[in-house]
């Protein structure tokens, strides 16, 4: 059974970030707001800043993993991403709307979106103990990575 929660007249199309067709991967933007909602914004903070601690921040960021080698596959072995109860489907359309919504800027021109299936595959080896250390390898590399 899928939830639906009306959030346009709440929100407003400002949180959504795009109008529709803009965002590749994400056929519904009004869906993908609400499991951020649910699933993110508890620890990654509605506006996507985080707390530079244990929920790093995604604003200004996020794009930036898929600029460097393991980037992409980091995104979707994050364990909240990874062990979240959305299907692969709502998962693939959550993180490429994460991506446009909080660091459009730094989405590469050649930029894939992410599929259900790709997803599926990276979950099943979900980072757990050695997250921020991957995470900190990566974020280094950003500055050598860096062309934007």
């Amino acid at each position: 059974m899928t939830v639906r929660i009306r959030l346009l007249p709440i929100l407003g199309l400002a949180l959504i970030g795009a109008a529709p067709g803009t965002m590749p991967g994400v056929p519904d933007a009004e869906q993908a707001t609400a499991d951020y909602m649910l699933k993110c914004q508890g620890c990654h903070r509605p506006d996507g800043s985080g707390d530079d601690r244990s929920n790093p921040p995604m604003r200004g960021m996020v794009a930036r993993f898929l600029t460097v080698p393991g980037g992409r596959e980091f995104l979707g072995r994050v364990p909240g991403v990874a062990t979240t109860n959305l299907d692969d489907a709502r998962l693939a359309q959550l993180l490429n709307w994460t991506l446009y919504r909080f660091d459009a800027g730094h989405v590469p021109r050649d930029f894939h979106p992410y599929t259900p299936a790709e997803v599926g595959s990276l979950r099943q080896n979900p980072l757990r103990l050695d997250r921020q250390a991957v995470r900190a390898r990566l974020v280094a590399r950003f500055a050598q990575t860096d062309q934007f």
